[in-house]
């Protein structure tokens, strides 16, 4: 056996474990691009795949301004205050340009990140579609395998690739505020057509009111849609992240969900569907990244590049060419 086979092998048992450590690591193994490191990334995951598949898998998007880290630092709280193990993957934005990230989220979940029974990964999105790093789904099975119950997805915001986050999650929650003007601008149909709940935020002091009108107005909108499952009705709830009033309500929906979904065995079909999905990106990126490496198709590309910003070539014909140098 090999020393790189015995490497990941220590490593999963030190996940296993609980190692904290040895976790951060093996994320950051996952999320590198060097060929040998995804070798080993990939018998990691397989490696403990059977340790996987018992946390409650949330994703939380919603607005710039709606409070989602501070949201999740009261949740966390919450929840590890009642026993549970919270890991919480939060996407920050990158630059375009260089690739960095600020990675602020956090700071901004001050007692979550000092809480010995909460783990708290920030990765950059990498210009990645909607905001979920790319390797987000390899990342959260590697903390449910070290023994986190509730594995909690933040997005950068809302986008127009939001079902990257509902592809990978058992309860997708949409984060609203009220006091903006006409909140239902604020919301897109897609999003609401993705959504296990909206939770409107900031309802305290003089915001309350507000809340309540807005929670009104959302209920409103939902009765003219499709819902996403015949076994569940969407909650609008109001709640404040900053009181921690109404958590404990917000709570109660996630777990209500997922009692019924796993009775009706719509939980198990939806994990089996994006497993599939999984494998289907995962193949995508893999003929990307080749189509990349080959000299001869890069040529091609660089070629084809010139000709259609010099506008002699269509893209069309761009791609017809480059498919046919690839026997497609």
């Amino acid at each position: 056996m090999s020393a790189r086979s015995l490497d990941s092998k220590a490593l999963a048992a030190a996940i296993r474990a609980g190692d904290r450590a040895k976790l951060a690591r093996a994320i950051t193994l996952v999320e590198s691009t060097r060929a040998d490191h995804r070798a080993t990334a990939h018998r990691l995951v397989q490696e403990l795949l059977p340790a996987t598949g018992k946390a409650i898998r949330i994703g939380i998007t919603g607005a710039p301004g709606a409070g989602k880290s501070t949201t999740i630092d009261a949740l966390g709280t919450y929840l590890t205050e009642t026993g549970h193990k919270v890991a919480v993957l939060a996407v920050d934005p990158s630059s375009s340009r260089t690739g960095g990230s600020i990675l602020g989220d956090k700071t901004r979940m001050a007692r979550l990140s000092l809480d010995a029974n909460a783990f708290i990964r920030p990765s950059p999105s990498s210009g990645t579609l909607g905001g979920v790093a790319a390797k987000t789904r390899e990342t959260m099975l590697l903390c449910e395998a070290a023994g986190y119950d509730v594995v909690i997805v933040e997005t950068v915001g809302v986008g127009q690739s939001e079902t990257a986050v509902a592809d990978m999650t058992d309860f997708f929650l949409v984060l609203m505020v009220a006091g903006t003007g006409d909140e239902l601008q604020g919301i897109k149909k897609g999003i609401v057509e993705l959504a296990d709940m909206i939770a409107v935020n900031k309802a305290d002091g003089d915001n309350i009111a507000r809340a309540n009108v807005a929670a009104a107005d959302f209920r409103s909108a939902l009765h003219i849609l499709q819902p996403r499952s015949p076994t569940w009705m969407v909650p609008v709830i109001t709640y404040s992240a900053l009181t921690g009033g109404g958590i404990d309500t917000l709570w109660g929906h996630v777990t209500d969900y997922r009692n019924k979904m796993m009775i009706s065995g719509e939980l198990t079909a939806r994990r089996r569907d994006q497993q599939v999905k999984w494998m289907w990106t995962m193949l995508e990126e893999r003929l990307t990244a080749r189509l990349r490496s080959d000299p001869a198709v890069r040529a091609k590309l660089r070629q084809a590049e010139s000709a259609v910003a010099a506008g002699t070539l269509s893209p069309t014909l761009a791609v017809e060419d480059i498919a046919g140098l690839l026997g497609l």
